[in-house]
């Protein structure tokens, strides 16, 4: 049988990772066959398509969009973009969710992508088929999918890129007694505008970006706002009248909620900022020597692919990144995997340096559910990968702009976006004292 000179990948999902994932395997046509990108809905971007409707699609495929109304960045867009291809320079750093969405299908034009997506396509099962080469074992993937007018389709592929994000499976960390509470239960990715909590009693679960943001819009229109948490208190404007509490650790017979240090208070409304859940329908962990739990997946080597399998790679399942930088940096690393320009350990080598990460965040207090964030870890793992991948890493301005928006954003939460950065050099960015003038 002949042999296959270029390599065939599937692609799964049509949001930023998978885009930047079709946009580098199509730069390299001498390597690798044009991708296949399943996406679910008629769109791309992924979650910064924003969807006002919630729960599921008239097809009955649930809603992925975790995106509401009035979301501006909590990243300046000089941080935000893909290293070649930057925003316009006319827009304000902190960005309205719809220039992001825009900033997409304009990436996706200029690489000629969207011929390549195979829109309203749900990717069922993905699985290694074990296949003999002259060379001995090697393995394939199997990947079944279905249109959303009920056609089944099976492909065979060498590698398989995991681009289906993670922001579409509400954590909902069970609460004792929560089926006394006698308001309205819901999650963030429910959560579109605040004009429904118009003077109604919200405490609001979990302070990361999205629960400080939501809580902040409804205090504007009145809500009587509980920001319940267990990271220090915080620095909110006090016109905003928005009251910091612990953690609610209980939901009384009466109704009421317990917080930790034991007060007590009535709500309306319990909204839930408290993350998602890792979920791989298509896939069965196990069978791939993973372990995937709601917030969590290992081993994966450089946070990227199971050491039984260096062909399938999971793009983008950090937190606390910049986001599109990230996915760069693990495309690129993935290709030069495939292409053999990078010679991996064995798969116990690969195993034990799992282990060794882990456990030195374990060991320096971090929690299991936060092993995946990696905040200020992610410049040395970009050049970690940079550097073993043999490409040019992020340059250090990035880096810098990225600490010097994150003590902003702790002085001000409110107001750290009314600031605009421009980058001036490799090494250095500058303040702007206004934002810059916007043209039609």
């Amino acid at each position: 049988m002949e042999r296959r000179s270029r390599t065939r990948v599937a692609v799964i999902g049509g949001g930023p990772a998978g885009l930047c994932a079709a946009r580098h395997i199509l730069s390299r046509p001498e390597a690798f066959d044009p991708p296949v990108v399943y996406e679910m809905t008629d769109h791309l971007g992924g979650t910064w398509f924003y969807e006002e409707r919630v729960g599921t699609y008239d097809n009955g495929y649930p809603i992925h969009s975790s995106m509401y109304r009035d979301l501006r960045t909590n990243l300046p867009k000089e941080i935000m973009m893909f290293p070649d291809f930057p925003f316009d320079d006319r827009l304000p750093s902190f960005l309205h969710h719809t220039s992001v969405q825009q900033y997409l299908e304009k990436y996706c034009e200029k690489h000629d992508i969207a011929r390549h997506i195979k829109f309203n396509t749900v990717v069922e099962k993905v699985k290694p088929v074990s296949m003999e080469t002259e060379t001995g074992g090697a393995v394939t993937w199997e990947v079944i999918s279905r249109s959303t007018r009920g056609d089944q389709n099976t492909q065979t592929f060498d590698s398989v890129f995991v681009c289906n994000g993670h922001y579409s499976d509400p954590h909902l960390p069970y609460i004792p007694g929560i089926e006394h509470f006698k308001g309205k239960v819901l999650h963030s990715h429910s959560y579109r505008y605040p004009e429904p909590f118009a003077n109604k009693s919200v405490v609001v679960l979990g302070a990361r970006a999205s629960g400080v943001d939501i809580s902040i819009e409804l205090a504007r229109v009145n809500a009587q706002v509980i920001l319940s948490h267990n990271t220090p208190t915080m620095s909110l404007p006090p016109p905003l009248g928005i009251r910091q509490a612990c953690a609610v650790v209980g939901v009384l017979e009466d109704g009421s909620l317990q917080f930790q240090d034991g007060s007590v208070t009535q709500a309306d409304i319990l909204l839930f900022c408290t993350g998602y859940n890792f979920n791989f329908p298509f896939l069965c962990p196990s069978e791939l020597g993973l372990d995937v739990q709601d917030l969590f997946v290992t081993p994966l080597y450089k946070y990227l692919l199971p050491p039984g399998f260096p062909s399938i790679f999971f793009i983008g399942i950090c937190k606390i990144i910049c986001p599109f930088l990230h996915f760069d940096c693990q495309v690129k690393f993935a290709l030069a995997v495939l292409e053999g320009s990078v010679k991996l350990p064995t798969q116990e080598e690969m195993e034990k340096e799992v282990q060794r990460e882990m456990q030195r965040k374990l060991d320096t207090g971090v929690q299991v559910k936060h092993l995946l964030n990696l905040d200020k870890d992610q410049w040395d793992y970009y050049l970690d990968l940079a550097r073993v991948g043999q490409f040019t890493p992020p340059q250090p301005v990035f880096e810098s702009l990225y600490g010097e928006v994150g003590r902003q954003r702790q002085k001000d939460p409110q107001k750290y976006r009314q600031i605009n950065f421009r980058l001036i050099d490799a090494t250095q960015w500058e303040l702007l004292e206004a934002p810059p003038e916007q043209t039609d």
